[in-house]
């Protein structure tokens, strides 16, 4: 028997029959209708592909046999582990400086931590060859410097893992950002009574507790690299992703095209797998009664400096470098005389269906949420794995299976708005599940147990006292969905209304014409449209002990004794 943070063995054995019980009552219908529900739904991309697979016969088989398909089940792999972990290391101090630290300017630092995921990857794979490439700005810098002619070459393995590690990172300092903030600091300072110093405490005590959130973002980080298009495309690696466009673009071979996509969902559940195993049955709620004190800042003392580096470091790279190749895009763009042509109405269609999208996407997590946290079982397991392999598959792959589902049975709903969002709505929504989920473990049963004992429905229950304690986690999520939404671009191109433009939509055609002057303004308000609601979210996420604190740092300190200073 495992016994979480804070339990003694006799907690665990009342916990574990609590367990029991929830098992004997079964699970609420309004938690297993929807959870089957959206599992249907989701299922539906990976029952098209098994079809046109099968449709295939023989050929499909010599496709999927061939030396080819071992080479790129290695490079999306070793891509995918190689992104999440230097995305994790990037992610973990990063939160921990925003969060938890007298950090100058902390919240500002926060939202600017957070706004590289609403850069596509496309625009940040071109960007990064137009300014560290072996002809790019950095080099015609250092040229007349010390002579450097050829910078080394940025495309191939190294390329894609450094663009999808500089603009993936955020899923998993979301998730971080939003568990640091409700941590109960009263385990730390038990064990640092103890005589634990500030390291043994973080790893014994503190890190253990961030373990849901980081496996939450490290599989969304992951899952997002096997169905990444746009920055191992323009870099020229082959994942899977590239070569199943490819058969479906160029070679016209669909059926080959679906048994490679097959084996992604199957790549898909080995990583799902993973993360379930790695994840264990530990629990981290409080086991005792009590509330939670709010955090106090750790000084970082002469560590400021290095602070500030790392995160004015990262800005540089993740928002100076895209942000300074598209203004000078602009800038050629107004020196030629080029119509620098922009539809207002594509940046209101790309926020509002964004908007739409998050909120849908949050709703039906909620159910979801509560089948994986509260009640473990087959049904759970059940649940879940169809919604990873729905985020996983590339984005054309749902677009055209949505496309035959609509044609044959939907076609009132073919090509319209609700289409659409449904499209979204299964590529999605574990984003939005994963930050409720890793929220949801850090809050105790017995709040939902004590509201029901005074004669509450379960519904009430969760709308009173368990949603708003989720809020963080409902933050995240919703600006995930948000902001993965308006950069999508298959999805978008293939299933929007006649009509229907959107600034991705925009960008990408004027970039696949090479008019990357025409693209510059569509892509620089496609940032600033995410990058808004982005800040405004992240800025207001500070607690409000937090926002006092941080007000105080900046004046002098007052001498009141912190809890470790650095």
């Amino acid at each position: 028997m495992t016994i979480g943070i804070g339990e003694t063995p006799a907690r665990a054995r009342q916990l574990r029959d609590r367990r029991i019980r929830y098992a004997r009552v079964g699970v609420p219908a309004l938690v297993w209708i929807p959870a089957a529900t959206l599992t249907v739904v989701s299922l539906i991309p990976l029952l098209y592909l098994v079809v046109r697979a099968l449709g295939g016969g023989e050929d499909t088989l010599a496709t999927l046999w061939r030396d080819r398909t071992l080479v790129l089940i290695q490079n999306t792999m070793l891509l995918a582990l190689a992104v999440t972990a230097s995305a994790a290391v990037l992610s973990l101090p990063l939160a921990w400086l925003t969060m938890s630290t007298d950090l100058p300017g902390r919240r500002l630092w926060s939202v600017l931590a957070a706004l590289p995921i609403a850069i596509p990857s496309y625009v940040g794979a071109f960007t990064a060859v137009a300014a560290f490439g072996p002809r790019g700005a950095l080099q015609s810098l250092l040229q007349p410097l010390f002579g450097i002619e050829r910078l080394p070459e940025i495309y191939g393995f190294s390329g894609a893992w450094l663009v999808l590690t500089l603009y993936t990172y955020p899923y998993i300092y979301l998730s971080l950002r939003g568990v640091i903030g409700s941590l109960d600091p009263a385990l730390e300072e038990a064990a640092r009574s103890l005589g634990h110093g500030p390291w043994s405490t973080f790893f014994r005590i503190t890190l253990p507790q961030l373990r849901p959130a980081m496996t939450s973002g490290a599989l969304l980080t992951a899952l997002y690299v096997l169905s990444d298009f746009g920055a191992v495309s323009l870099l020229n690696f082959d994942a899977f992703t590239r070569v199943i466009y490819n058969q479906y673009r160029l070679a016209f071979d669909r059926s080959a095209a679906a048994g490679l996509a097959l084996i992604l969902a199957g790549l898909t559940i080995v990583i799902v797998t993973a993360e379930r195993v790695s994840r264990g049955p530990q629990r981290y709620h409080r086991s005792s009664a009590g509330t939670a004190r709010p955090r106090r800042q750790v000084r970082l003392g002469r560590w400021k400096l290095v602070g500030l580096a790392y995160c004015g470091g990262l800005t540089l790279l993740t928002l100076g470098t895209p942000l300074a190749v598209i203004g000078y895009w602009l800038f050629q763009a107004l020196r030629t005389g080029n119509p620098l042509a922009l539809t207002w109405r594509a940046a209101w269609h790309s926020a509002s269906v964004s908007l739409l999208a998050a909120a849908l996407a949050v709703v039906a997590a909620f159910p979801i949420a509560v089948l994986l946290v509260r009640y473990t079982g087959w049904l759970s397991r059940t649940v879940e794995v169809p919604l990873w392999i729905g985020y996983a598959l590339p984005g054309i792959v749902t677009a055209l299976a949505l496309v035959s589902f609509g044609a044959r049975y939907l076609t009132p709903l073919y090509q319209t708005l609700a289409m659409l969002l449904l499209a979204y709505l299964i590529r999605f929504l574990p984003e939005a599940v994963g930050s409720l989920r890793a929220s949801l473990l850090q809050v105790s049963p017995h709040l939902e147990e004590a509201g029901r004992s005074l004669g509450h429905p379960p519904l009430r229950v969760w709308l009173r006292v368990t949603a708003p304690l989720l809020w963080p986690g409902i933050a995240s999520g919703g600006t995930l969905v948000f902001l993965t939404t308006i950069k999508e671009l298959p999805v978008t191109l293939l299933l929007s209304p006649i009509g229907y433009d959107t600034l991705a939509t925009e960008v990408w055609n004027a970039t696949r014409e090479l008019f990357w002057s025409h693209a510059a303004l569509p892509a620089l308000v496609l940032f600033l449209v995410a990058a808004l609601p982005m800040g405004i979210l992240t800025w207001r996420q500070q607690p409000a002990e937090q926002r006092r604190s941080a007000a105080a740092s900046d004046r002098k300190h007052t001498g009141e004794p912190e809890t470790s200073t650095w």
